[in-house]
């Protein structure tokens, strides 16, 4: 996983191209991305060949406790080692107002800033994730 002063540092200069190493789920042409921080939670994907095509994601370890193992095919695609930097970030359909934003955790996606390289993982052995989680249901009252 990335260090907390690696992920400030990659963050801080982000404007890096990935390619896609396993096609995201109903976007096959996406072979290329550009992440682009928005600020310290946000972050937008954009698709290289289409520019009418890009996601908002968000930093989901800023909302819970999230975790899970990159399956070992995955961690081959994305040239994962011991010392890799890893971004999980996760697609967040924004709303107004953003408390009604909803984010998927159960496809989370996984950029490997050392090699660049990227994949959506699907989370199919978890039920304690959800496809469409608000905001507000992590949000303190």
């Amino acid at each position: 996983m990335l260090k907390s002063d690696t992920i400030d540092e990659n963050i801080k200069r982000f404007f890096m191209i990935f390619d896609i190493s396993v096609p995201l789920l109903g976007f096959e042409d996406i072979k290329q991305v550009e992440l682009q921080k928005i600020d310290d939670i946000f972050m937008k994907m954009q698709a290289l060949s289409d520019r009418h095509v890009s996601f908002t994601l968000i930093n989901p370890f800023v909302l819970r406790e999230y975790d899970f193992e990159v399956p070992q095919n995955f961690q081959e695609l994305l040239s994962v080692d011991k010392d890799s930097n890893l971004l999980i970030l996760n697609i967040v359909l924004i709303q107004t107002p953003i408390e009604e934003s909803v984010v998927n955790f159960i496809g989370p996606l996984v950029f490997n800033t050392d090699t660049k390289k990227a994949a959506q993982i699907i989370l199919t052995e978890s039920s304690k994730y959800g496809v469409a989680e608000k905001i507000s249901t992590f949000l303190q009252k």
